[in-house]
């Protein structure tokens, strides 16, 4: 089933810079670009080990209620060079209209420069269930019962 997802681009977005897109058929996260202020495309943005940083996309989008979109790392770039997002998966929601930034953070030993145009991250458009709350005098007991960390084994 396929979702459409509205996509605006900000006034000063470069248009040159791909919309969120898969890479593969199978593909569950499309990769999203960093579209960079005029003032910052030829030098890029340099984002320096523990440093975080929110990256424009020059984006905003408007999902279906239902749904909403979360931001997540791309694997190459955690692996390779320490580059993931501090609050994984970050959540878009379905009444947010605001710029689409991700937000970055180095956790690699050497400054990583961010170029205009570079995939930065993807996303992943996914239904949301929203539940009800509601206080009870006790809980049913199960196998596990109050164990926590790592009280279904280490490996």
């Amino acid at each position: 089933m396929a979702v459409e997802i509205s996509v605006l681009r900000e006034d000063w977005a470069d248009p040159a810079v791909p919309l969120p897109s898969y890479q593969t058929a199978g593909s569950a996260g499309a990769d999203i670009c960093a579209n960079l202020p005029v003032e910052m495309r030829a030098a890029g943005f340099v984002l320096q080990p523990m440093e975080r940083a929110i990256v424009p996309t020059g984006l905003r989008v408007a999902i279906p209620a239902g749904y909403e979109m979360q931001i997540r790392p791309r694997s190459g770039l955690a692996l390779k060079h320490g580059i993931t997002l501090p609050n994984t998966p970050g959540t878009i929601d379905s009444d947010y209209r605001g710029p689409l930034g991700v937000a970055l953070v180095n956790l690699g030993a050497a400054p990583y420069v961010v170029h205009h145009g570079d995939r930065i991250a993807q996303c992943v458009v996914a239904p949301v269930v929203q539940a009800g709350f509601a206080v009870v005098d006790n809980l049913d007991d199960t196998p596990r019962g109050q164990g926590g960390f790592g009280s279904t084994g280490v490996r």
